[in-house]
């Protein structure tokens, strides 16, 4: 799946904010780190889906002229 990496960092990144504001909302503060620290993860793998669909697409398209 060419999406896969980002759509599943997005995603985390969504379920560590959620998480945050959780624990803020109830005091609890170790909550609230996880959250902050699964948000923070969840940014870099998005990005670095990004990344390596971007590098996959560039390949593609210098096989494409090569062949072409």
């Amino acid at each position: 799946m060419r999406y896969e990496g980002e759509l599943k960092g997005k995603a985390k990144e969504i379920k560590g904010g959620a998480k945050e504001q959780l624990g803020k909302v109830v005091g609890n503060a170790e909550m609230q780190d996880k959250g902050e620290r699964e948000k923070y993860e969840g940014r870099i793998q998005e990005k670095m889906g990004k990344a390596r669909r971007k590098v996959g697409e560039a390949v593609e398209d210098l096989g494409d002229r090569i062949a072409g």
